[in-house]
């Protein structure tokens, strides 16, 4: 992997959790359920499309990295950077884990 590839897949792992950390919680204050359900759509849809569809991540061979993966890990660590109670971050990591993992798993059948 080249550097620039490198640089690339760091940034499109950065945008989904940025994207979770900084439009989630406000369109769901403004909006209630929808605008948890229209958060879903944009967010998580946007950060794929650029991941995914347009290339920005890198993958190589038969590894597999599902979305979750970056989600948890990029939120936990925004959290213990922010001050947040971790503790609380470690349950949803735990299960952000479990859940790229089913998630890979899955979309390896596939392949």
């Amino acid at each position: 992997m080249t550097i620039q590839l490198a640089i690339a897949t760091v940034a499109g792992g950065f945008i989904f959790p940025f994207l979770i950390r900084l439009l989630w919680g406000k369109m769901c204050d403004l909006w209630g359920a929808a605008g948890g359900y229209m958060a879903a759509g944009f967010i998580v849809g946007t950060a794929w499309t650029l991941n995914h569809g347009v290339g920005l991540m890198f993958q190589s061979g038969a590894a597999w990295v599902d979305m979750a993966f970056a989600a948890g890990a990029g939120l936990f660590v925004a959290s213990a950077l922010s001050g947040d109670n971790v503790s609380k971050g470690l349950v949803n990591l735990f299960y952000a884990l479990i859940g790229g993992s089913i998630g890979g798993l899955i979309l390896s059948f596939m392949a």
